[in-house]
């Protein structure tokens, strides 16, 4: 349940209240696909967040659910996000988002083997993906 007032009690606004910007599904993209689990690592991403946003967008996903943060072990003074269970269910809705974009998007970057393997095994490639995160 999305921590503001509910538009409507439509299922895509209630899942644009949850993770409808710009920055959060990247920042769970980051996480699912990408390996990256601090702040620094967000920050480096090649769309060029800003930090205010960034702490923002970690500090809803915290909130609602979707990510924990724990202090680094190597650092105490940092963190480390992973996904929850409920972040976890987002990565088959990314999946599905990359094979769209890599069908309509001539210049997507999406990787062919990626497309390839999600095309011809989903299943197993979205299992693997949660495993990992």
């Amino acid at each position: 349940m999305p921590t503001s007032a509910r538009r409507s009690d439509c299922p895509i606004s209630f899942a644009l209240d949850l993770f409808g910007d710009r920055w959060t599904l990247l920042v769970i993209r980051d996480l699912a696909f990408k390996g990256k689990n601090s702040f620094g690592d967000f920050l480096a991403s090649e769309e060029g967040i800003a930090r205010n946003i960034l702490a923002d967008r970690l500090a809803r996903l915290e909130a609602e659910g979707f990510i924990e943060k724990r202090p680094n072990p190597d650092d105490l003074r940092r963190s480390t996000y992973t996904l929850t269970e409920r972040g976890l269910g987002l990565v088959p809705v990314l999946v599905e988002m990359i094979l769209w974009s890599a069908r309509e998007d001539p210049d997507t970057g999406a990787e062919a083997d990626f497309v390839r393997e999600a095309t011809e095994d989903r299943e197993s490639l979205i299992r693997r993906l949660q495993r990992r995160s």
